[in-house]
């Protein structure tokens, strides 16, 4: 039996467990983190990826914990509303599409009990060292002892280790201009119905705060975007919510409400807004998925998809290739390369986040012109038509 170690246990790890293990092979996931992460930005299935749900038999599920927002606001420093869309979202897109909006974690969760208990999970570890031979590759842990697997894969995300072992320090990794985004949880405060709401700052207008409730207005996901500064963003999670603060106290509205929360959120996540370029997606038995070798970065709106896609084409291909991985990696690449050009391509347009705008007027017209793009977009994301294994 082919042994199989992903690193990752978020979305595109679990999902090409679940295919593996269908097709007969031993599956282990090695997770940095203690367990399962919570929290995590709203995410879309989209396209291809809700065909892949459906193979899973998970499409059901993930509908059912849907967002289901009815709508979206811009609004001033003041509270002013500026714009308002009930028939699109920012974060999700339009809402008659027959994507799905769900929170990550959400989606993590029920890949995670679709692919089962054969699975073998390690949490609170990761692979800091890659010897690949020509019957497999040892894996050094930072606290388990070394073994050795047939191929590994790396699921562990925009700064994948994985990559660096692989193609060294920073290799791909393009960062969109200066932008980041912070994501945390906290209460709905604000006695919002299925709605989301976002505001750009009074005089820094790269900057934003927005809010939208979710798990049936019981809670907000609170975001922060924050635009070009010079220098680079800081790694430390206390220097990021500091520099979240600070950057936020330019915005109004409900910033401060949102930064009170912020201090004490068990699952901030903060990043710089990237994407990975890379020549090729695969060395020897060792091969890149989803965020690792592709990230589109949240601005494209894709990464989800393209993670849930590329696991089941990679399993696929490795399953019809009868042991040969290098012919497996390389269909694999074939298989999708253009796919995710269009996908990263995507997120290169116009954001306020990144550019800015230059009055409450433009704010507005942006987000008009921005409803726009939804058709050429639902064309793009079901590009791709899924290959039968």
């Amino acid at each position: 039996m082919t042994k199989v170690l992903i690193s990752g246990a978020s979305i595109a790890g679990p999902t090409l467990a679940y295919w593996l293990d269908r097709y007969g092979f031993e599956v282990t996931v090695v997770e940095r983190a203690d367990g399962f992460r919570p929290g995590g930005q709203a995410i879309d299935v989209r396209g291809s990826a809700l065909g892949v749900a459906e193979r899973m038999g998970v499409l059901d599920e993930i509908r059912a914990h849907a967002t289901d927002l009815r709508g979206m606001s811009l609004v001033d420093g003041d509270g002013n509303e500026l714009h308002r869309a009930e028939d699109r979202t920012l974060s999700g897109g339009l809402l008659d599409s027959p994507d799905v909006e769900i929170l990550r974690d959400d989606l993590s969760d029920i890949i995670v009990k679709a692919a089962g208990d054969r699975i073998e999970y390690i949490f609170g570890d990761s692979a800091t060292a890659l010897e690949d031979g020509p019957d497999g590759v040892r894996v050094t842990f930072r606290n388990a002892a070394p073994r050795t697997f047939d191929l590994v894969v790396g699921a562990d995300g925009v700064h994948s280790t994985t990559r660096r072992m692989l193609f060294g320090e920073d290799t791909g990794f393009t960062p969109l201009g200066s932008a980041g985004m912070a994501v945390w949880s906290m209460p709905n405060v604000l006695g919002m119905d299925r709605w989301q709401t976002g505001c750009f700052g009074r005089t820094d207008t790269t900057t934003g705060a927005m809010v939208m409730t979710v798990r049936g207005n019981t809670e907000l996901r609170a975001y922060a975007m924050l635009g070009r500064r010079a220098g680079a963003f800081p790694r430390d999670p206390a220097e990021q919510k500091r520099l979240v603060a600070e950057r936020l106290a330019d915005v109004g509205w409900e910033a401060p409400r949102m930064v009170e929360y912020m201090w004490d959120a068990p699952d901030f996540h903060f990043d710089t807004l990237a994407q990975i370029h890379l020549d090729r997606w695969s060395k020897g038995r060792v091969v890149l998925l989803g965020d690792a070798g592709y990230c589109g970065s949240p601005a494209s709106g894709q990464g989800t998809s393209m993670a849930m896609v590329g696991a089941y084409v990679l399993a696929g291909e490795l399953e019809q290739a009868d042991g040969d991985h290098g012919k497996a990696f390389a269909a694999y690449e074939t298989e999708l390369r253009d796919w995710v050009k269009a996908n990263q391509a995507f997120a290169l347009r116009d954001l306020p986040i990144a550019e800015g705008v230059d009055s409450s007027t433009d704010l507005a017209e942006w987000a008009e012109a921005d409803a726009h793009t939804g058709d050429d977009f639902i064309a793009m994301t079901n590009a791709y038509i899924l290959k039968d294994y």
